[in-house]
């Protein structure tokens, strides 16, 4: 069988950074705990535990002098939390996630009341929101979700996007919203690595050659996600965290095999997922 892979995948420059960086701390002889994820892929924490970096869910757990804060960020108290309790700090945060949390803090200073156009229980809203009052912002992902708001009672409203998703699937909901508000903005933070990725994964599922196609990346990764859910409206599409999860019975009758991976999957998942493939 033939593979092509999509123009655009895996690893954005966010991720690759925050990656090298908690390899180089380790290589270096630093000891140290991730709090969450460093990035949504369960290769590359099984990678880092290897190499004596370990996943935390607390900052209470940390027994290492280091904190590591993952590429999704963190609410900016748990910069303060962390030094109150001894810990140093390694921040992998991606620049995109710092854009939007300074951009919303001069939004809201200058008065304007924040939309997150996300999800709730995601980590990097999470760090958007945490250390808000709640009666300053709102998050919302659906148009039933955004109708259910008085958006009138907001003398300006200043949207922002996760930065997972791609704006222009979402742009029904901030119409809805727009219908709603006397003044609204939209922040220019898109990520445009996780945009390039979604459009490629597009050109290859209305590629006519593809017979079936192969997204690799971890269960926690929302954009990855996301880039099956693409595919999977024109072919035949499985989601994968790497070449064990593959079935020969998927490739049966196919020719030609389309691969694309979010933007947490290291190239050498990549390229174990096509070695397999090529052995069926």
């Amino acid at each position: 069988m033939k593979v092509k892979r999509a123009e655009k995948y895996g690893f954005c420059s966010g991720v690759r950074i925050a990656d090298l960086k908690v390899k180089r701390f380790a290589a270096g002889g630093g000891r140290g705990a991730i709090l969450g994820q460093v990035v949504h892929n369960e290769r590359v924490v099984e990678d880092m535990e290897r190499l004596g970096v370990r996943t935390v869910e607390e900052i209470a757990a940390v027994a290492e002098p280091t904190i590591v804060f993952s590429a999704h960020g963190v609410p900016p108290s748990f910069h303060e939390r962390a030094k109150s309790v001894g810990l140093k700090v390694l921040d992998t945060t991606c620049k995109f996630v710092y854009d939007i949390h300074r951009e919303s803090k001069e939004a809201l200073a200058a008065g304007y009341h924040l939309v997150f156009i996300g999800d709730p229980k995601h980590r990097e809203v999470i760090g958007y929101t945490n250390d808000l009052d709640p009666s300053t912002y709102h998050i919302v992902s659906t148009i039933e979700g955004a109708s259910g708001v008085d958006w009138s009672m907001y003398p300006k409203l200043k949207i922002f996007y996760q930065t997972t998703l791609n704006a222009e699937e979402f742009e029904d909901v901030v119409r809805a919203i727009e219908k709603r508000s006397a003044s609204i903005e939209r922040a220019d933070t898109i990520c445009y690595a996780t945009k390039e990725n979604q459009d490629a994964a597009r050109v290859l599922a209305l590629d006519p050659e593809i017979d079936v196609i192969i997204i690799i990346g971890g269960k926690k990764s929302a954009n990855t996600k996301h880039l099956w859910e693409i595919c999977r409206e024109r072919k035949r599409s499985y989601l994968v965290q790497g070449a064990d999860d593959l079935d020969p019975g998927w490739f049966e009758g196919a020719e030609v095999v389309g691969v694309t991976a979010g933007s947490s999957t290291p190239d050498y998942v990549i390229d174990e997922v096509e070695q397999r493939i090529a052995t069926f």
